[in-house]
């Protein structure tokens, strides 16, 4: 089978996940180029992966034979550098959130539409066995009518995190707790419940030196009826405490629950 070429662009903290992810399928994957602003990072990860290195990714998109570009870069540089990827025949996987502006989101699908090319935007805990088995029962019906769905994402991201870079805890490159951290969790909303109809949301920066929220709540109605919440802070002392969803139906109760929706901490049906 013919590997599949790629080039991760950016290679910061979740570069490493997508690192570990190519050694592992590298029967299938192989990668060609890495790409970062920073000439010593790019230099240094290129030599230990044994690939070309690049600080520019428009002469990558010259230079290489990359077939897939991994956008491993700030979350307000998706669109702009997604737009250039497809553009340029190339397929793009991007790193959630896939922009910082709907429009920008928008942009991106019309360019990849248009050259012709897959667009991929990383939403691993879809793959989650407990949220398989989760989106299972809700396709096979078995809540009968779901009445409430409750989300909680309780976190924590001290000082230091959003330090790392100028970029993070910005409206433009980043986003707040709802758009980044809690991203997988949104996507859940609709994934697993369905088209959402109605938000109302209140947000706040009670701790962080950051412009976007540390906390929010937001209330959901969905166009089936289902009514929920969602409960988002980074400030949990002293350390990431869950990541759950709950689902209250009909003919079924079940949490899942745990750090990252990865424990079933409830599951009953009537069948």
């Amino acid at each position: 089978m013919k590997k599949i070429k790629c080039a991760v662009i950016g290679c910061g903290r979740i570069a490493l996940k997508h690192f570990e992810a190519i050694d592992k399928h590298c029967e299938s994957i192989e990668l060609v180029a890495v790409c970062d602003s920073n000439p010593k990072i790019a230099k240094k990860v290129s030599l230990e992966k044994d690939c070309k290195g690049f600080t520019s990714l428009t002469i990558l998109l010259k230079e290489s034979n990359a077939e897939l570009i991994i956008l491993c870069t700030p979350s307000g540089l998706h669109a702009s550098q997604t737009v250039l990827c497809a553009e340029a025949g190339k397929h793009v996987m991007t790193e959630k959130p896939m922009a910082t502006r709907w429009q920008d989101g928008i942009k991106m699908v019309k360019a990849c539409d248009c050259a012709g090319v897959e667009l991929f935007v990383v939403k691993q805990n879809r793959r989650n066995t407990t949220l398989q088995l989760l989106k299972h029962a809700i396709e096979q019906r078995r809540f009968g009518k779901i009445y409430m769905v409750q989300v909680n994402v309780f976190w924590t991201r001290p000082q230091d995190y959003y330090d790392q870079a100028k970029w993070r805890g910005t409206w433009e490159f980043d986003g707040g707790a709802l758009m980044n951290q809690a991203s997988h969790y949104i996507d859940l909303l609709d994934w697993l419940i369905g088209p959402v109809k109605d938000i109302q949301s209140m947000t706040g920066t009670l701790a962080r030196d950051i412009e976007v929220e540390d906390t929010a709540v937001m209330n959901v109605r969905w166009r089936s009826g289902a009514l929920g919440s969602v409960s988002v802070t980074m400030l949990t002392y002293p350390k990431n405490l869950e990541g759950s969803i709950t689902i209250l139906g009909e003919k079924g109760t079940v949490k899942v629950g745990g750090v990252a929706v990865n424990e079933i901490e409830h599951w009953e049906f009537e069948d």
